[in-house]
């Protein structure tokens, strides 16, 4: 049997704590997962009931949300994050991380953070969730992909200006962003032979150098030097034909220059439904393509969507994982 999935509680004041009831609600025992945090911060009424072991998230989840206790300095105001709590944010993260590195998780799901409660409170140090799961892995390099019913997707540079974009993309880093793409999809996805589309740089691919060359110089010439027999590649590709429905038949993920390259398709196609997964970890992990949306938060107006779908990927990525070895 799977190990069920470990859910973050993420930043209390935000919409994690509601989301990840009606998420409760929506899976019970389709997807058994249980949740790190206070209970104190959970909406009232909440039927739940508290674990001292993962193991013990099957035999409730039916009649109510298991929770693995984990107290916080503060009480929760919804739309207002209190310093106190920072710590507990980043505890509860590496306890997630602990419980799947020991296999009484079988992958962590993190629900939204907010960078700046973490700094003020407890002086992070990271760009966000990503940078330090991977710290916390020991690994030097991993992957975002966003994952939808239609489409995944993975941005070879992410939060950084466009302008930096075509100094930051090297031929060692679109390599290793290809070989991570392509060994989870083999892995965690099922797909023993991916197929994967690459986008070009410039408009139209460069149109042979007119609007740039890149292509030519260098993408093109890696494409063709790393292709081998574990999995195919197409590209450079103009990024404006890559993502309607008969050119995504073609490929079952596409490799995008840079953030807005990646994100406006998927989020154009399925804005609900999007997982964000992080690949090159030892283990799995996925949280839902939001922020903690404090505007909303505690008012029930919260989708939960994308959690749920991030719940249901990581829990079919752990038992593709359990059933290979």
């Amino acid at each position: 049997m799977t190990a069920p999935i470990a859910l973050t509680c993420g930043e209390p004041a935000g919409i994690g704590p509601e989301l990840a009831v009606a998420a409760w609600a929506e899976l019970k025992t389709e997807c058994p997962f249980f949740w790190i945090g206070d209970p104190a911060h959970l909406p009232a009424d909440t039927p739940t009931v508290e674990i001292s072991d993962p193991a013990e998230t099957a035999m409730v989840s039916a009649s109510a949300l298991p929770v693995l206790v984990h107290r916080f300095a503060a009480s929760r105001t919804p739309g207002k994050p209190d310093p106190r709590n920072a710590q507990g944010v980043i505890d509860v993260i590496r306890r997630a991380v602990e419980l799947v590195q020991s296999g009484d998780a079988g992958a962590v799901c993190t629900a939204p953070i907010h960078k700046k409660a973490l700094i003020d409170g407890a002086g992070f140090s990271y760009p966000g969730h990503t940078e330090f799961l991977a710290a916390l892995a020991g690994c030097d390099r991993v992957v975002m992909m966003l994952a939808g019913p239609q489409l995944r997707v993975v941005p070879a540079t992410i939060h950084i200006a466009l302008s930096e974009v075509p100094n930051a993309l090297t031929p060692d880093s679109l390599r290793d962003t290809i070989e991570i793409t392509a060994a989870a999809l083999a892995r965690d996805f099922g797909i023993p032979h991916p197929r994967i589309a690459v986008a070009g740089l410039n408009p139209h691919a460069g149109e042979g150098g007119v609007m740039g060359r890149e292509e030519l110089d260098w993408i093109g010439p890696l494409l063709a030097e790393i292709q081998n027999d574990r999995y195919t590649l197409t590209g450079p590709l103009s990024a404006d034909t890559m993502f309607h429905a008969a050119a995504r038949k073609g490929y079952d993920a596409a490799i995008a220059m840079y953030h807005d390259q990646a994100l406006i398709p998927i989020k154009t196609l399925d804005f609900d439904r999007g997982v964000n997964v992080t690949l090159g970890l030892p283990f799995i992990r996925t949280s839902p393509d939001h922020g903690t949306a404090f505007d909303i938060a505690g008012q029930g107006k919260a989708n939960p969507s994308s959690l749920i779908e991030a719940l249901k990927l990581a829990h079919s990525m752990a038992r593709g994982r359990h059933t290979a070895t």
